[in-house]
Parts: C-alpha cells; sequence; structure tokens
C-alpha cells in the first residue's frame, strides 16, 4: 500500500502582484509638488526668484511627505512611483535649472550652459541609478547628493543672495554669478558621485535623548527663523560636503566606501552598482 504523502510543514509564501491602481491621496500630495516646481518657474520668468525658492523648498516638503502616506495608508502603487520620479526630475532637474539660468548664468552666453546642463543631466542620472539601485542601496544612506538636497543648495544661494537688503540683481562677472557658476556644477557633480550621504531614513524613533538634543533642536529652529534664507543655504552646505568627509573617513579607516550592500548578476547593470 503507498504510504500518503507527506505534507510539507512549511506554509508556501504567497508572493502579492506590486498594486497598479491609482490612489488620491499619495498623488495628489505629488502633484501638489509638481505644481510647486512649476510655480517655482513662472515665479522666476517674472524675476521673483524669492518666492521660485521658496516653492522649491515647498516642493521638497511635499516630495518628503507623499511616499510616507503611502506607507502609511498603504496606498503604495507602481503608478505612484512613477509618478513620483518625475514630479522630482521636474521639481528638483528642470526647474533648480532654468531658474538659476534665469537669475545668474544666461548673460555668460554660452558658458552659462554648461553648469545648468551639466545639473540637469546630473539629475536625471541620479534618478536613474536611485530607481535601478533602490534594493541594493544601505538605507542609511544614499548614493551620491539626492536630488532634492542638491536643489535646495542651488536655490538656497539665490535666496540668499535675493533677501540682502541692498540686492539690485546680479551683475556680469560679479561674485554671485560665480557662486552661481560653482554651485550649480558643484551640485550636478555630486548627484552622480558614489559618495554616502547620510539618508535620515534610519534610526529608532524609541530612542531616548539627552535633554541638551532639545535645546540644540531649539535653538536651530530660533536661527531658522532670525534668518532663514542664510540658515538653509548654509545647513545644505554642511550635508552637501558631508558625503565627501564620510568617504575620505571610510577609506581612511580602510572601509568600504561604497552604499551598495549586494550585488547584481545583471550584466546590463554592472556599472551602476559600483
Amino acid at each position: 500500500m503507498t504510504p500518503d504523502p507527506i505534507e510539507d510543514d512549511e506554509p508556501s509564501i504567497v508572493v502579492r502582484p506590486r498594486r497598479k491602481g491609482i490612489y488620491a491621496l499619495p498623488n495628489a500630495i505629488t502633484l501638489g509638488a509638481l505644481f510647486s516646481a512649476f510655480y517655482a518657474i513662472v515665479m522666476a520668468m517674472n524675476g521673483r526668484f524669492e518666492v521660485a525658492c521658496v516653492a522649491i523648498f515647498a516642493a521638497a516638503i511635499l516630495d518628503s511627505l507623499d511616499g510616507r502616506v503611502a506607507r502609511m495608508t498603504n496606498t503604495q502603487s507602481a503608478f505612484g512611483e512613477q509618478m513620483d520620479s518625475l514630479s522630482d526630475m521636474v521639481a528638483f532637474g528642470a526647474a533648480p535649472a532654468l531658474i538659476v539660468y534665469m537669475w545668474a548664468l544666461k548673460d555668460m552666453g554660452k558658458p552659462g550652459w554648461i553648469p545648468a546642463f551639466v545639473y540637469i543631466a546630473g539629475a536625471a542620472l541620479r534618478l536613474a541609478r536611485f530607481n535601478v539601485n533602490i534594493g541594493v542601496v544601505d538605507k542609511r544612506f544614499f548614493q551620491g547628493l539626492p536630488s532634492p538636497a542638491a536643489a535646495a543648495l542651488v536655490m538656497g544661494l539665490i535666496w540668499a543672495v535675493v533677501d540682502q537688503p541692498n540686492y539690485g540683481g546680479v551683475q556680469p562677472g560679479s561674485w554671485p554669478a560665480w557662486a552661481a557658476y560653482a554651485i550649480t556644477l558643484f551640485a550636478g557633480l555630486s548627484m552622480v558621485t558614489n559618495a554616502p550621504f547620510y539618508s535620515f531614513k534610519v534610526f529608532d524613533r524609541r530612542r531616548s535623548v539627552p535633554f541638551i538634543v532639545l535645546v540644540m533642536i531649539m535653538l536651530g529652529i530660533g536661527l531658522a527663523a532670525l534668518d532663514p534664507s542664510r540658515v538653509l543655504f548654509g545647513v545644505f552646505c554642511v550635508y552637501g560636503l558631508s558625503g565627501y568627509a564620510i568617504y575620505a573617513w571610510r577609506k581612511a579607516k580602510g572601509k568600504p566606501a561604497s552604499v551598495i550592500s549586494t550585488s547584481t548578476d545583471e550584466p546590463d547593470e554592472r556599472g551602476l552598482h559600483q
């Protein structure tokens, strides 16, 4: 008599297909970020660069919310991922490049095209690499300067200069023009480097902190309220250099500087995971 087959004690793993629906709340936030970028471009065309900078910072805040809202409400979808990526390209790639070009680079002629194009191309390459590396990158770090931080670095410079009491525009060959040239080029190239920038995504929310930390947060809020343009620009300058400091520290300690936690066997993607 044939014995009955032994059933496997381990339950089978059911792989749920990725949702393909369209959800209103997270995509509405993404559209809000996209509108902020469009509004920033329109304000820059009208010469209101301070308003344009604030609009880009608003887009960055909205961009940080849409993914969190989608996860909290369990409304993640493939459509939302693609929508968020396209919105980021406009808000933190095309819009900052156009705004800084209209503000300080257009009077340089064709040489002024270089940093603006390097920035927008760097944003496109950075977003494409982020999309294909999302499953293999150490979640504690970004591979290269994230595009919202790059946009905040460029917009922070414009806002800090425009906010000066004696501001009368950017003259060709002046220090704001060359500062815009250098910082835009730096931000564009930093987006495609392998330097690790801390992501602030992995931390223990339940862990207690010393009382001095709350005092420092209080002082930081006070300084930001006192002079928001310069404080924000200074913060993002420090963050823009932090990745290179971490890279140099890891190299000096003999530790691996790459933030890629695993490797893939896809030959077509071999150059993306270095």
